[in-house]
């Protein structure tokens, strides 16, 4: 990528417009501001990232969504495309413009502040210059120095639950399975789409984002540019006696900062759809918990310990280049992007729209301990930090831990102890088995609220499938020599 870069900061005239903390619940002209957001930012980076028909963006990204939100859809304006301008608009407000995303390479779509006219969107970053990316994705080598092996002898043991994962039945009632791909010391094994998604069509990753972000910052601690163990020090907590002030990088990353993030701290609506900033959504709350005592889920944990690589930098330029030069297009993820919000803040613990492919090469990343390609792109001993239990663990029924931004599935039958993965919303699981070398990765759409695809009996049910094939390979092997060496006689 070249190293031109425009990046305007934003003006007065935007900061002005920056959202205010609201208490008691949302106004009507809220609900309908929050919907009109996510149409238009779901329409848009489905359209411009993914390339997805309306009919595509109709049944995928804006079917199944979370109820609250639907039912105020029928009362904003539908989606109107600018398909030459590359950008989105959905009127809602009789008073106030339409809410608008709009579109940059390497950027994807950004939502205007509320009451914002389109001319805002001169004022967004933007990259001069973008690498050409290839038209297929069709290697079996997804890994580096990947042997190429016969695959005929898993094909027919990962073909039933392959095929059960798309029934809308086995492992989840409902569910709308759209990929899986099942990848084995570096390479593809089973791949299979559905729903108008290929190997080149990316998806939202929702919280998958969060194991992104993780990986950025050992890439940026690799680099030397980060500390991921030191203080925060976030500009807005450095005021005298903030208690905010312990808060580390690494609390963030273990969902352990503290901070009051309301009841549910997997909705932050107000920056995924309301066009919020980070700096005035995330930094501002205050702690109701000791640093490191409490485990909580917060999407804000993730933002800000993206904004605090941001501040540590210094410099937005290599902050926006940064996930792109020195990890994605190292691994060959060419069709990842990171979305911002109007400020240039990533909103990696969810804006992230990435193919299976991609998210199967970063997996890999981890079973090859952060070198690809004999480059190390992470810390040594990266994967073994993100998969070690942080001093705090969730209670769940479920049984699952937590890392560093990752989920631990460390404790279910039948899958090895070392087992780690990235979930997210509407079905979104890349599953890393690093003492079987194995990376599975299931994009879906399911419906919020509704049956979730059970991804922990799927990927018990995968790796019987390869350890089966396995035996039955190796077997076929020692007969084949035996027969070349004369050890045992042809076959009728």
């Amino acid at each position: 990528m070249a190293r031109i870069y425009a990046s305007v900061a934003c003006s007065l005239v935007l900061s002005s417009l920056a959202a205010t903390a609201q208490e008691g619940g949302n106004s009507e002209s809220m609900d309908r501001s929050l919907a009109a957001g996510m149409k238009a930012a779901f329409t848009c980076s489905a359209t411009f990232n993914a390339g997805q028909s309306e009919d595509e963006i109709s049944s995928n990204e804006l079917d199944g969504i979370y109820t609250d939100a639907a039912d105020v859809f029928d009362a904003v304006g539908d989606a109107k495309i600018n398909e030459v301008e590359r950008n989105v608009s959905v009127s809602w407000s009789t008073t106030l413009p339409p809410r608008y995303a709009v579109w940059r390479q390497g950027f994807g779509c950004t939502q205007l502040p509320v009451g914002a006219e389109l001319g805002a969107a001169a004022y967004l970053p933007r990259f001069t210059d973008w690498p050409v990316v290839p038209e297929t994705d069709a290697s079996s080598a997804i890994g580096s120095d990947v042997r190429l092996t016969d695959k005929s002898s898993f094909y027919d043991g990962l073909d039933a639950p392959i095929s059960f994962a798309f029934d809308s039945q086995t492992y989840g009632e409902g569910t709308r399975t759209s990929a899986v791909l099942v990848l084995a010391h570096g390479e593809v094994l089973a791949e299979r789409y559905a729903r108008g998604v290929d190997a080149t069509t990316p998806q939202r990753t929702w919280s998958v984002a969060k194991s992104i972000s993780a990986t950025i910052i050992g890439a940026a601690n690799y680099a030397g540019l980060f500390d991921h163990r030191g203080r925060t020090a976030l500009a807005a907590w450095e005021s005298a006696g903030d208690p905010r002030q312990q808060i580390t990088t690494e609390n963030l990353l273990h969902m352990a900062s503290g901070l009051d993030s309301g009841a549910r701290g997997n909705r932050t609506d107000r920056i995924y759809f309301g066009g919020g900033r980070v700096v005035d959504r995330a930094v501002t709350n205050s702690l109701e918990a000791a640093p490191g005592f409490r485990w909580k889920y917060a999407n804000n944990d993730t933002l800000l310990a993206m904004r605090a690589l941001r501040e540590r930098l210094n410099d937005d330029a290599l902050y926006h280049r940064l996930p792109y030069e020195n990890l994605l297009w190292k691994i060959g993820a060419f069709r990842t992007t990171l979305e911002t919000d109007w400020n240039g803040d990533f909103i990696s613990s969810s804006q992230v729209w990435t193919t299976a492919r991609d998210l199967a090469r970063i997996g890999q990343l981890y079973l090859q301990d952060g070198v690809w390609g004999g480059e190390r792109l992470l810390p040594e001993g990266w994967r073994s930090y993100v998969s070690t239990p942080a001093a705090v663990q969730p209670d769940r029924s479920d049984d699952l831990g937590y890392g560093a931004q990752f989920w631990l599935v460390n404790k279910s039958e039948g899958i090895p102890s070392d087992t780690f993965a990235a979930l997210g919303n509407r079905g979104q699981y890349v599953v890393i088995v690093p003492s079987r070398d194995v990376v599975i990765v299931r994009r879906g759409y399911d419906v919020s609220g509704g049956a979730r695809f059970d991804f922990i009996s799927f990927t018990r049910d995968v790796l019987a499938a390869l350890g089966a094939a396995e035996v039955a390979k190796q077997e076929g092997d020692r007969r084949a020599t035996a027969l070349e060496n004369g050890e045992l006689e042809p076959a009728d």
